[in-house]
């Protein structure tokens, strides 16, 4: 009898590996039973990941936006899942106990039957926890693999994580190749070696297309015994997302497998309301770069969710680097030139870094290191001249064990900056939190919501959840939109603005001959300290020195560093901490 292969839409990373949004909750509503009709999928990935932030900054209550997205599934009879960062939770940085806890509870209640999680190290540690409390919220625990190639990351490797999932409780394991580096073959192999090992456990394969293999790696894992298969549709499919699931539908029968077939009409139909979501707004998010694939990602190993950041990234120090090749008498990079050097660059300095597996928040702290030192490189200063204060949380082991050994000139830098190297477990690191937010909402005379499900956003998402109670999330992502039209919008308590190069030139102009301080992307300012709104930007005279980090940036994707142009002392800034930025405001000058 054929073996029978399930299909799961991954509609959620569909759009986070295309752009910055998702759709909003009346856009879920309406193509939600369209799924449904298409007839192929007992699985869709409703939500995890940045869902929950991307509402909270377009002015809508995410607890809202899960309940009315699963609930068409639910009665369908359709499994949703959600993706969560083990030790992160929701965001990109630790989250207390009691938080992560809650959170199990919380999106049971909304209607999320299976908890994904994944720990960017592949750290059993973080993951003990999410296994734990997903299965007493009564979820279905899929504990993920996070998968890269590389000396480290073995069959026998992943087959140690496996046995500790496995004990810990998980019912589910989930291949998770983010970048789509998985090479088939072992990944065939692994998938062999876990159904021989538990022929209870679900295998679930989730494989980007970046760099080409993931469609061979289907093929293989589900010969090797997978049980479901995640997909992605048009017109969001291939390029740095997932296969189409006509694609992989059409594949795995030609194989002999049992799959279910496709209604073409709902097919289609969801297809145009994806597009009508793209046409809407969303599309004003979308790189289309992110269409393309690209051989050069076997190499790097970087995760197509994060190639449209990392190019707004590089953008932003492209004209610093090339002001200081210029400097020294050196030619100027073109952008692609730069585009190929980061990702050799990130090649280059993996192995020195331990080989974390390149998913969020690794990829992007690997990926800062390798931008500021394509920086440092251009000044005459060597490698790791600079390295931010996250990159080296992570390379202390702050956030868990590295998979493997670092390079002795990162150890010896450590020792030179008086940085400790940390063995503790990561999550006694952040103490429970829920009694301060329960007593911040009693006097804010704020509802905890139905199940609690209020709490948990302002315990998760602190500062995007007060400004969306505000209102002021709301402001701003309307601003954002008409900015990006070309439009103009007065913001409560803003003058209205010009946008483009106009109002860059107007502004620069206060104070003539200095050199402007730059936002590299669009996000929340921080000022010194990343987490504490209580800081505040330097004070006029400050000494900053050229190429270093002045100041960090929150966007959706990332901490993005902002950088100075030019040594000297800060003569002014113009924007407060926390403030939101657009990529390419002056936010202060040097002299």
């Amino acid at each position: 009898m054929a073996k029978e292969i399930k299909f799961s839409l991954v509609y959620r990373d569909m759009w986070q590996s295309s752009g910055k949004y998702q759709p909003r909750v009346d856009q879920l509503e309406r193509i939600a039973p369209v799924i449904v009709e298409m007839g192929c999928f007992d699985r869709i990935e409703t939500n995890g990941g940045a869902f929950e932030q991307v509402n909270l900054m377009y002015g809508e209550n995410p607890n809202r936006a899960v309940r009315a997205w699963t609930a068409p599934f639910n009665k369908a009879g359709i499994q949703t899942h959600m993706l969560e960062r083990a030790l992160n939770g929701l965001r990109m940085y630790g989250v207390p106990k009691d938080v992560r806890r809650l959170m199990a509870k919380v999106k049971k209640a909304q209607g999320v039957d299976i908890m994904r999680s994944f720990c960017g190290l592949n750290d059993p540690r973080n993951l003990e926890l999410s296994v734990k409390y997903a299965k007493e919220a009564g979820m279905v625990s899929q504990a993920a693999l996070s998968i890269t190639h590389s000396p480290v990351h073995t069959v026998e490797y992943y087959m140690g994580i496996v046995d500790k999932l496995v004990e810990f409780g998980a019912d589910e394991i989930c291949l998770k190749d983010m970048a789509g580096v998985g090479r088939p073959a072992t990944l065939g192999r692994l998938v062999h070696e876990i159904k021989t090992k538990y022929p209870h456990i679900v295998v679930q394969y989730h494989g980007h297309t970046g760099p080409g293999l993931s469609m061979a790696s289907t093929l293989m894992v589900a010969q090797a015994g997978a049980d479901v298969i995640d997909c992605a549709m048009e017109p969001l499919s291939w390029g740095m997302v997932h296969p189409d699931v006509i694609s992989v539908q059409a594949m795995l029968k030609d194989a002999g497998f049992k799959v279910k077939d496709i209604n073409m009409d709902a097919y289609m139909e969801a297809r145009r309301l994806t597009q009508e979501f793209i046409d809407d707004f969303l599309g004003l998010y979308i790189n289309p770069a992110n269409r393309i694939s690209t051989s050069l990602l076997v190499g790097c190993g970087l995760p197509g969710g994060m190639m449209g950041s990392m190019m707004t990234d590089l953008r932003g120090v492209h004209g610093a680097i090339n002001m200081a090749l210029k400097k020294s008498g050196k030619a100027e990079v073109s952008f692609e030139e730069l585009t190929v050097q980061l990702f050799q660059e990130v090649e280059h300095i993996w192995p020195m870094l331990g080989y974390p597996p390149l998913v969020t928040p690794f990829s992007q702290y690997t990926k800062n290191i390798a931008v500021m030192n394509l920086l440092s490189m251009a000044q005459g200063k060597p490698r790791f001249s600079q390295i931010d204060k996250d990159s080296w949380s992570m390379i202390l082991g702050r956030a868990g064990r590295l998979p493997g050994q670092l390079a002795p000139e990162i150890v010896e830098l450590a020792k030179q900056q008086g940085m400790e190297f940390y063995t503790g477990v990561p999550q006694d690191a952040y103490p429970d939190a829920l009694p301060e937010y329960i007593k911040e909402m009693e006097q804010n005379g704020w509802d905890r919501g139905q199940d609690d499900e209020e709490l948990f956003e302002l315990a998760m998402h602190d500062r995007q959840y007060r400004d969306y109670k505000s209102g002021l999330a709301k402001e701003r992502f309307n601003k954002e939109v008409a900015q990006l039209r070309g439009e103009k919008l007065k913001v409560k308590g803003e003058a209205a603005e010009d946008t483009g190069a106009a109002a860059l030139n107007y502004i620069s102009q206060k104070h003539p001959g200095a050199t402007p301080l730059v936002a590299t992307a669009t996000g929340r300012m921080l000022w010194e300290v990343r987490f504490d709104d209580r800081s505040t930007a330097p004070a006029p005279g400050t000494e900053v020195k050229e190429g270093s980090t002045v100041a960090n940036i929150e966007a959706s994707y990332a901490i993005v560093p902002l950088v100075a142009l030019k040594g000297g002392k800060v003569v002014d800034t113009c924007v407060k901490q926390g403030q939101m930025v657009k990529k390419g405001d002056v936010v202060g000058w040097t002299e």
